[in-house]
């Protein structure tokens, strides 16, 4: 008798274990999805992130710049990818080309809870700028900017929110009022050749 009430002991623990394991997973799993916040994973097959709005194309022709670009689907080493290219001219006071993203067209999008923005990108061993507008930003040429370097190869690069600078705006950055990405060939002349693979929000470690 002693043994089958061992038995039935040893038989309850593995329930309730398995019990604890099945309700605990579900939890693993939220904790993890929200650790990032995806932007855009490049697997519609079209200009829509995985958000739901459309990346469109800016250059600094808006202003009469003279600067040339094209943003297409495309792949590199078999990856889909959203490709930024063209010539970066600073005639006629332009100087940039921009792949640029609404985040929340119906409001904005709080990043407060997330230390940066994460990117896979293949490059030309070039630096590129991010731009992030907000709320606040009012002007055109207004925004909050931040570099990575684009080397060939896929390679993820994190940007935090800490280093992002204004441009000829007053107010300081805040991640709660995001309205805008730009991923933009940026500031001097040159051939740019980006291409990125996925764009996502993310927490530190």
């Amino acid at each position: 008798m002693r043994m089958l009430n061992t038995r039935n002991g040893t038989a309850r623990r593995h329930v309730l274990s398995r019990c604890l394991v099945a309700l605990l997973l579900p939890l693993t799993l939220i904790a993890a999805e929200y650790a990032m916040i995806l932007i855009d994973d490049r697997q519609s097959g079209d200009l829509q992130a995985s958000i739901g709005t459309q990346w469109r194309l800016i250059t600094d022709g808006v202003m009469g710049g003279m600067s040339s670009g094209t943003l297409a689907l495309d792949q590199r080493e078999g990856r889909d990818c959203l490709r930024l290219q063209g010539e970066v001219s600073l005639e006629n006071s332009g100087g940039f080309i921009q792949a640029a993203l609404e985040l929340a067209p119906s409001g904005v999008l709080d990043a407060s809870a997330y230390a940066g923005l994460e990117l896979d990108v293949y490059g030309n061993a070039e630096a590129y700028n991010v731009h992030l507008k907000t709320s606040r930003v009012w002007l055109p040429w207004q925004h909050y900017r931040a570099s990575f370097m684009a080397e060939p190869g896929w390679h993820t690069v994190q940007v935090p929110f800490t280093a992002f600078e204004g441009y000829r705006i007053g107010a300081g950055f805040d991640p709660a009022r995001l309205e805008r990405i730009g991923i933009v060939a940026y500031g001097r002349a040159f051939t740019a050749d980006l291409c990125i693979g996925r764009v996502a929000l993310y927490r530190d470690a």
